[in-house]
């Protein structure tokens, strides 16, 4: 009967756990949940970004199949035709398509991959909650265990009703890491994953607008600087 009072006398809820737990592992918890609610903020953010960039490839490949390059919108579109232009213009007359067509190209890649770093900015704050959390919750499992022990030897008595608490207390703070951790790391493959397959995906149709962008006016196609002037007049 002892045991089962001393047992109802804490509060095993959540609220319960997080206010009986000893300092440490309350640190500890705290932690593991800001580091939780940073993880959620980038990933909204990032799927955001991730929606526009799909948007933006979208853009891309209708202007190198429709020859739109004098209605480019803004965003990664006009980066990369902006880049284009600047590029353009610091060649020669007499340039040799070949070596325009190249210019432009790694004009274009630079621009890309410029837009792409901004994209991976808190990727690896991601990558280290994903693997670091989980270590963090076990430090403060540890730390509640020892405390459990140390309330053992105090008491002198090895019944579950003394130890059950502080196990439940310390247990709960690696949960709280897995659940920092698990979302943090599968987001961070996907983001990855996401940001490879539109570097590849970009990279593609850049070499066929460099293609396209090189090509002498009388072959059908204008000169890169000419689109653009036109687009930035209207």
């Amino acid at each position: 009967m002892e045991e089962i009072a001393v047992t109802a006398g804490h509060d095993f809820s959540i609220w319960g756990l997080v206010m009986q737990a000893d300092p440490i592992v309350k640190a500890v918890m705290l932690l593991l949940v800001l580091a939780s609610v940073a993880c959620w903020a980038i990933i909204l953010e990032k799927m955001i970004r991730l929606t526009k960039l799909s948007r933006d490839l979208r853009r891309l490949e209708r202007t190198v199949a429709q020859d739109g390059m004098a209605d480019a919108p803004r965003g990664l579109v006009r980066a990369l035709l902006t880049a284009a232009h600047h590029e353009a213009d610091d060649g020669g007359r007499n340039e040799a398509r070949g070596e325009l067509r190249a210019r432009l190209e790694r004009a274009m890649r630079l621009s890309l991959k410029g837009e792409l770093q901004r994209l991976e900015v808190g990727l690896p704050f991601l990558a280290t909650i994903g693997s670091a959390a989980p270590f963090i919750g076990l430090f403060g499992t540890v730390w509640g265990i020892m405390n459990s022990f140390t309330a053992i030897a105090n008491q002198k008595d090895t019944s579950l009703a003394v130890v059950a608490p502080g196990i439940a207390e310390a247990l709960f703070a690696t949960a709280l890491g897995l659940a920092a951790a698990i979302p943090a790391v599968m987001a961070y493959n996907m983001i990855a994953v996401s940001l490879g397959r539109g570097a590849s995906r970009a990279s593609t149709t850049i070499a066929e607008l460099a293609k396209r962008m090189s090509r002498p006016a009388a072959e059908g196609f204008p000169r890169v600087a000419e689109p653009l002037r036109a687009g930035k007049a209207s």
